[in-house]
């Protein structure tokens, strides 16, 4: 990638401000983890050649599942300050050589591909570059007593963001000289830039950029994109697998002995694929057979999570979100209560939703029909949909 464009993203703080028992970027906005939509906007950036996440060593867990079913990510330890968390992404960075390195915190989930473009851009022009915007309010200076002691000149003040956009050799020199001189007390790469020597322009920076950082910041964040997501769609989902030779059936992303398996030309994840259905009716996307077709041998015992993976990133193609996922299983056997919270994480994981938004359950038919006399397995699935008005 010699020579290309990579980002750094910052996830390795405790975010102990958010007043969560999780940090901030794993929380969730509008059924989406931050770091997942923070790393997505990158990810889908076609002048992007490299994402370098960086996090806190006890997240690795919770890391992965925020980004099951993205593309493969390599992310690195952090240190003990955001300084050295930087610092830590673009020595990951160095055996691939990029021309320009963004680094963005990971706190911030709302960038558009536009403010990537302006970032990267400014870069190449100026070697180290911020995204900024005005100050909307009057800045007064006061003493101890809270005695206002002078007016700031709002004109030349900013609000800086992230990302922040550099030469690579550069910062990467500023970081390594900073570290020798012993400072680490830097809160931005833009002020450690300034110390090191180098001038920093600024460009223009988007006021829906904002940094997650208190419970208020939160509840405002998912208000605003609930509000901007008002087409409300609901899909249905039915499949049906007979039982066959086999000791196991995969039901919800789970395997569970059993004395016999199901038939069907992947794994036959019934729960799976009645899903898969459901947001793909939400969609008006045709059905699983559409876009995964049995005559295709390729998808001859294929995992089902690839399949709902599938239809939950079509949403996300669509700026949408997946508001809430439900499954019904109706069968004499196996018993599915003992399987019932695996099969919520699991779904969950897959569809990168929190697991209050998924929903399993499961009935007999009273020993009626083929599912009473124990030939196959049924679920139902309805899956609700948030689009932004006027998508297709």
């Amino acid at each position: 990638m010699a020579g290309g464009v990579a980002v750094v993203i910052v996830a390795a703080g405790r975010g102990q401000r958010a007043g969560s028992d999780i940090p901030k970027q794993y929380r969730h906005i509008a059924g989406e983890p931050v770091v997942r939509a923070a790393l997505l906007a990158f990810l889908k950036h076609p002048q992007i050649d490299a994402v370098q996440p960086v996090i806190h060593a006890d997240d690795e867990a919770v890391f992965r599942a925020a980004t099951d079913g993205l593309a493969t990510l390599r992310p690195v330890c952090g240190g003990a300050t955001r300084q050295a968390s930087v610092r830590a992404g673009l020595e990951a960075l160095h055996d691939t050589a990029p021309a320009i390195v963004l680094i963005h915190d990971a706190a911030r989930p709302f960038l558009t591909g536009a403010l990537i473009g302006r970032a990267i851009d400014a870069a190449a022009e100026h070697g180290a570059a911020v995204p900024a915007i005005p100050v909307a309010d009057t800045v007064k200076i006061v003493d101890e007593r809270d005695i206002v002691t002078d007016t700031l000149d709002r004109s030349r003040l900013r609000l800086v963001q992230t990302p922040q956009a550099f030469g690579f050799d550069l910062i990467v020199d500023a970081h390594r000289r900073a570290a020798a001189a012993g400072r680490d007390d830097f809160t931005d790469d833009a002020a450690l830039a300034e110390w090191a020597g180098h001038r920093v322009t600024i460009f223009a920076g988007e006021s829906a950029n904002v940094k997650l950082t208190t419970n208020e910041d939160f509840a405002r964040a998912e208000a605003l994109q609930l509000a901007s997501l008002a087409d409300v769609r609901t899909g249905n989902g039915f499949d049906v697998h007979a039982f066959g030779d086999g000791d196991h059936v995969t039901l919800g992303g789970v395997r569970i002995a059993h004395s016999r398996g199901l038939s069907g030309h992947s794994d036959a994840d019934v729960v799976l694929h009645a899903l898969v259905d459901a947001i793909l009716g939400a969609l008006a996307e045709g059905d699983i057979g559409t876009h995964f077709p049995p005559s295709d041998p390729q998808w001859r015992g294929a995992s089902s999570d690839r399949f709902l993976a599938f239809a939950c990133e079509r949403v996300r193609a669509r700026n949408g979100m997946i508001a809430h996922l439900d499954a019904t299983l109706v069968c004499e056997a196996p018993r599915v209560s003992p399987h019932r919270d695996a099969m919520r994480a699991r779904i969950a994981a897959i569809a990168g939703v929190a697991v209050e938004r998924v929903a399993v359950k499961a009935t007999t038919s009273e020993k009626l029909g083929f599912t009473g006399r124990g030939e196959g397995i049924v679920a139902l699935a309805t899956a609700t949909v948030r689009l932004p008005w006027g998508a297709a």
